[in-house]
Protein backbone atom coordinates (compact mmCIF):
# COMPACT_ATOMS: atom_id res chain seq x y z
CA UNK A 1 0.00 0.00 0.00
CA UNK A 2 1.16 3.26 -0.98
CA UNK A 3 2.12 6.07 1.53
CA UNK A 4 -0.30 9.20 1.69
CA UNK A 5 -0.24 12.53 2.74
CA UNK A 6 -2.35 15.69 2.92
CA UNK A 7 -0.64 19.02 3.62
CA UNK A 8 -3.52 21.82 5.15
CA UNK A 9 -2.98 25.28 5.67
CA UNK A 10 -5.54 27.84 7.68
CA UNK A 11 -5.81 32.06 7.10
CA UNK A 12 -7.03 33.10 10.25
CA UNK A 13 -8.49 36.21 9.10
CA UNK A 14 -8.44 34.79 5.34
CA UNK A 15 -10.23 31.25 5.13
CA UNK A 16 -13.29 30.06 6.65
CA UNK A 17 -12.16 26.49 7.43
CA UNK A 18 -8.81 25.00 6.47
CA UNK A 19 -7.91 24.60 3.15
CA UNK A 20 -6.11 21.85 1.29
CA UNK A 21 -2.98 22.42 0.15
CA UNK A 22 -0.85 19.91 -1.21
CA UNK A 23 -1.70 15.86 -1.31
CA UNK A 24 -0.39 12.83 -3.08
CA UNK A 25 0.60 9.44 -2.33
CA UNK A 26 3.89 7.33 -2.96
CA UNK A 27 7.06 9.81 -3.69
CA UNK A 28 5.07 12.75 -4.04
CA UNK A 29 3.98 11.95 -0.17
CA UNK A 30 7.41 11.22 0.91
CA UNK A 31 8.07 14.74 -0.43
CA UNK A 32 5.77 16.19 1.49
CA UNK A 33 6.46 14.74 4.88
CA UNK A 34 10.11 15.14 3.81
CA UNK A 35 9.13 19.41 3.75
CA UNK A 36 7.12 19.45 6.80
CA UNK A 37 10.02 17.70 8.38
CA UNK A 38 12.10 20.12 7.38
CA UNK A 39 10.26 22.89 8.23
CA UNK A 40 9.76 21.53 11.83
CA UNK A 41 5.66 21.08 10.69
CA UNK A 42 4.21 18.52 13.08
CA UNK A 43 2.42 15.65 11.77
CA UNK A 44 -0.48 13.28 12.23
CA UNK A 45 -1.00 10.47 11.17
CA UNK A 46 -5.18 9.24 10.50
CA UNK A 47 -5.21 6.71 7.64
CA UNK A 48 -9.63 6.96 8.07
CA UNK A 49 -8.84 10.85 7.66
CA UNK A 50 -6.18 10.76 4.77
CA UNK A 51 -8.42 8.84 2.37
CA UNK A 52 -11.38 11.34 3.12
CA UNK A 53 -8.80 14.58 3.02
CA UNK A 54 -7.08 13.41 -0.16
CA UNK A 55 -10.59 13.30 -2.03
CA UNK A 56 -10.52 17.14 -2.40
CA UNK A 57 -9.22 19.38 -4.32
CA UNK A 58 -6.62 21.35 -3.80
CA UNK A 59 -7.11 24.65 -2.97
CA UNK A 60 -10.30 24.27 -2.17
CA UNK A 61 -12.04 24.22 1.75
CA UNK A 62 -13.02 21.25 3.57
CA UNK A 63 -16.14 20.35 4.33
CA UNK A 64 -18.33 21.37 7.45
CA UNK A 65 -18.20 17.33 8.28
CA UNK A 66 -14.51 17.39 8.33
CA UNK A 67 -14.21 20.42 10.75
CA UNK A 68 -14.71 18.54 14.14
CA UNK A 69 -11.96 15.27 13.02
CA UNK A 70 -9.32 18.78 11.41
CA UNK A 71 -9.93 20.43 14.96
CA UNK A 72 -8.93 18.09 17.06
CA UNK A 73 -5.76 17.37 14.63
CA UNK A 74 -5.04 21.03 14.88
CA UNK A 75 -5.44 21.10 18.38
CA UNK A 76 -2.85 17.93 18.27
CA UNK A 77 -0.41 19.89 16.32
CA UNK A 78 -0.87 23.42 18.72
CA UNK A 79 -0.09 21.22 21.59
CA UNK A 80 3.05 19.72 20.21
CA UNK A 81 3.91 23.06 19.25
CA UNK A 82 3.54 24.32 22.63
CA UNK A 83 5.56 21.73 24.32
CA UNK A 84 8.37 22.45 21.92
CA UNK A 85 8.28 26.14 22.94
CA UNK A 86 8.35 26.01 26.52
Amino acid sequence: MKKKAVALNYEKNKDLAPKVKAKGEGLIAEKIIQIAHQNNIPIKEDKELIQILSSIPLDQEIPPELYKAVAEIFAYIYSISKKKID
